[in-house]
């Protein structure tokens, strides 16, 4: 994913109400713009405005048939921009967490609270 098109995906997700129409979009998969329009108290030109930022930035997929446009959630974007930070951060505090078990583990503390459980059993 280039730069360009991660600003698009954040553009599109600092907006709260293309969270919601997010949301309803994965709750109702195949849904269409007159199905979502009647669940929102905005205009058609006002939907139709969020929902192609959101088209825009690859989170929602309109596929053409016939005369109707069903909807559907691409969550790719956002596995993409999951991956890209949580992973990073994931490994190094793995790392850490393990350095710091067996850090206490040998810890001459650690051996006595072992020695002290063992010697009650």
């Amino acid at each position: 994913m280039n730069e360009q098109q991660l600003d698009a995906v954040f553009l599109a997700l600092a907006n709260s109400f293309r969270r919601q129409l997010m949301d309803l979009i994965a709750a109702r998969p195949g849904c269409t713009l007159s199905q979502i329009q009647s669940e929102f108290d905005i205009s058609r030109i006002g939907l139709m405005k969020h929902l192609q930022a959101l088209i825009d930035a690859n989170l929602v997929i309109a596929e053409k048939q016939g005369r109707v446009r069903p909807l559907y959630l691409n969550a790719v974007p956002l596995q993409l921009i999951h991956e890209r930070w949580s992973e990073q951060y994931r490994d190094f505090w793995a790392n850490q967490l393990t350095r710091l078990k067996y850090a206490v583990e040998n810890s001459p503390s650690s051996q006595k609270i072992t020695t002290k459980i063992k010697d009650k059993v």
